[in-house]
């Protein structure tokens, strides 16, 4: 019997529309990562192969303005990973391990609020609150923003493998005597990591990249490394910034690649 998918594939035009949408999503990034690797100072005339762009990004008149903004932009998505996966794997336990409770649908949704709502909204609102509290905007506010936007994110993973998991191991501790931090500690947690390790690289690479929230909310003088580039284009495309966008593609595309695979790795175990 031919499965949804399968037949799918058998629509009239089902494959040139998707790969017009191939073709539309990465053509632009293809042509990036190629300029960026330019001998010409131009981005539309090749002269020839060459890194002279990536040694700029790491030598050049801007290097230490990028090297600060990529500073910045490490130390708020690893502090912002960490605490959205440990805050979404409380949740996870709640939502699904924990009894039912009155309101436990809303939870949900405001959990996956951040997801449905559109960024440019999230972004305003934040900086409306923050305005109106009187909270001083910079590191800290980038931090706390991230935080909240990138919960979700670390969420889905770690409760679809919580919810994977039978919890007649639980059961099975506790008629142990194994006591409810035991069982956590020994028996779930273990069980759960490759959940938790794709939630927290999920939620790290959504704070690396993240512009609009953190546009909104950074302080005079704050920049993290898609702010920076984003001033830096405004100045005009230069070949060095499609070697450092070429950069983050790459981080981005290995930091997912992980986060599947240990997905995987954890579903094969399981």
């Amino acid at each position: 019997m031919i499965n949804a998918s399968e037949r799918i594939r058998w629509y009239p035009g089902f494959r040139e529309i998707a790969l017009l949408c191939l073709v539309i999503l990465y053509a632009p990034l293809i042509i990036v990562m190629i300029y960026s690797f330019n001998d010409s100072p131009s981005i539309t005339v090749w002269k020839g192969f060459s890194f002279v762009w990536y040694e700029e990004v790491f030598t050049g008149p801007e290097a230490e303005r990028f090297k600060q903004a990529t500073v910045n932009s490490l130390i708020i998505a690893v502090s912002a990973a960490i605490t959205s996966t440990a805050i979404a794997t409380a949740s996870a336990l709640a939502m699904i391990r924990g009894r039912r409770f009155r309101g436990q649908a809303m939870t949900f949704g405001l959990i996956n609020l951040p997801l449905m709502v559109p960024e440019i909204v999230t972004a305003v609102a934040t900086l409306i609150f923050f305005a109106s509290i009187g909270f001083d905007r910079g590191i800290l506010s980038i931090l706390l923003a991230h935080i909240v936007f990138c919960i979700p994110f670390a969420y889905l993973p770690i409760a679809a493998r919580l919810q994977g998991i039978a919890n007649v191991y639980e059961q099975v501790a506790r008629d142990l005597y194994a006591t409810p931090g035991q069982t956590f500690r020994l028996i779930l947690f273990p069980m759960m990591l490759p959940g938790i390790l794709s939630g927290f690289l999920l939620a790290f690479i959504i704070s690396l990249d993240d512009f609009i929230i953190t546009n909104f909310v950074k302080g005079a003088g704050v920049e993290t490394l898609p702010t920076a580039i984003f001033g830096a284009v405004k100045q005009g495309i230069k070949p060095n910034i499609m070697a450092i966008s070429t950069l983050m593609l790459v981080a981005s595309f290995l930091l997912v690649t992980i986060a599947y695979f240990i997905s995987r790795m954890g579903d094969q175990r399981k």
